[in-house]
């Protein structure tokens, strides 16, 4: 996206098409996770697939930086780029890469010699541990490039290069899912083999871009030298604190799910929820990437005073926010059979539990876009405190305190349910602070304008 088309007015079709190749990216980074599961519950068994679930909240929890310096870095850097000062887009794009390399080695040499002590506290029973080590440690191979594999999913946008944000997700993606398929299929190597044939994709996903921005390249961003700048670099993690938040939040209430799992239906309800894992990755990432796409274009347009724009694009992205949310609720109940099957064919009243608590947790997708663009829109404005607060409200109050209360009354299906309650309180509170700050940010007519 050039910094020339960033002024111009975008209609629906226009923005769809913009946020297409970062909407796919996500989703493709989603394929990882899904293909890993699908290979290790139907080569491995339930106890495998149960133990990756349970190790992979604490995976997304030191690999959480990466969200943050991307989301924060992404909307300073489009900012600077709107006022016209590219050698500081360039400064900060720098700073931001070679931070997060930095944080991903130290993370995951911590990660790799505290993996098991860490799990046994988590509650990961002795069956379940074995494998779980394994795939976590094995894991912490590749995690600064996906850390930074997060992190250029959306400076690639910033960058006016989502093509090469697509393509090589997609090579990615794809390389995972051959490699699963000889790993794990044909190998029997089990959670090893899945765990190696993810680390090979995330050095794709995270190592290609990484050289693309070290040369010469057509895009606005450059990697060179960047200078220390502590203060530019608070304001990024401060900004980005809500993307972070979000992720590290959202894996703790995964951990506190997979606790009660345990608690009233064992080793198959950690597995149906991985599932659901799975099948919320997909759609989370059509809502995360239209984010990651539009988010840039806020950005630019704040930093330009360009009033009319911010709000076209406000109005346009609650249209088609409330779109995929109703398409993929519809989508998630139609396809409640065939996820079942295609996760746990093996075992039949496996499936009956998948179906039923796939309806019950999917209704969620109605709301959750709305929460998701709330925060994202905040960060983009530059304005990273209330986006984290949403997100820390959104998962570690309404969240986790539904999962612990909802299942006193409802029995299991309040496990199942908690999601989409915890989603409807938190837009009650995304839509307050929208209403209140939407004047300041231009967000609603005023009369100055």
């Amino acid at each position: 996206m050039a910094t020339t088309d960033m002024t111009r007015h975008f209609g629906v079709a226009d923005l769809l098409r913009l946020v297409a190749p970062a909407i796919v990216m996500m989703m493709f980074t989603s394929v990882y996770a899904i293909v890993d599961g699908l290979f290790i519950s139907n080569f491995a068994g339930k106890t495998s697939f149960a133990a990756v679930n349970f190790v992979m909240p604490l995976l997304m929890i030191l690999s959480s930086v990466g969200f943050m310096m991307g989301a924060g870095g992404s909307a300073q850097i489009a900012q600077a780029m709107g006022s016209g000062d590219s050698p500081r887009a360039n400064r900060l794009f720098s700073l931001v890469v070679y931070v997060t390399l930095a944080l991903g080695v130290a993370l995951a040499l911590v990660g790799a010699l505290c993996m098991e002590q860490v799990l046994l506290v988590l509650g990961c029973d002795e069956e379940m541990l074995p494998y779980a080590v394994v795939y976590g440690r094995i894991s912490m191979v590749s995690l600064p490039l996906f850390m930074l594999q997060t992190e250029f999913q959306t400076l690639v946008n910033t960058a006016g290069k989502p093509k090469l944000g697509l393509v090589v997700t997609v090579c990615a993606g794809i390389t995972n899912m051959v490699l699963d398929a000889l790993f794990v299929g044909v190998a029997g190597w089990g959670v090893q083999g899945a765990a190696w044939a993810t680390v090979i994709s995330e050095f794709i996903g995270g190592g290609v871009p990484l050289v693309y921005f070290a040369r010469k390249n057509s895009s606005h961003l450059r990697l060179g030298r960047a200078g220390w700048d502590g203060r530019s670099l608070g304001k990024i993690c401060v900004n980005g604190s809500s993307e972070m938040m979000s992720n590290v939040a959202f894996s703790l209430a995964n951990i506190l799910y997979n606790f009660q799992l345990m608690r009233y239906i064992g080793q198959d309800g950690v597995a149906a929820y991985g599932i659901l894992m799975y099948v919320g990755m997909i759609f989370s990432a059509v809502l995360m990437g239209y984010n990651m796409g539009v988010s840039p274009l806020m950005s630019f347009q704040h930093g330009a005073r360009n009033n009319n724009e911010k709000r076209s694009l406000f109005r346009k992205s609650l249209l088609i926010t409330a779109f995929f949310g109703g398409a993929m609720c519809v989508s998630a109940e139609l396809a409640a059979p065939l996820i079942a099957w295609a996760y746990g064919s093996y075992d039949p009243e496996f499936c009956l539990l998948i179906v039923h608590a796939t309806r019950l947790y999917m209704t969620c997708m109605l709301i959750t876009g709305f929460n998701f663009y709330a925060s994202a829109l905040f960060t983009s404005l530059g304005n990273g405190v209330v986006s984290a607060i949403i997100s820390f409200v959104r998962t570690l109050v309404c969240e986790c305190g539904c999962v612990l209360i909802l299942p006193l009354f409802l029995g299991v299906d309040g496990i199942w349910v908690s999601f989409t309650v915890a989603e409807a309180l938190t837009l009650i509170m995304s839509a307050s602070f929208v209403i209140a700050l939407g004047k300041h940010y231009r967000l609603f007519k005023v009369h100055e304008d």
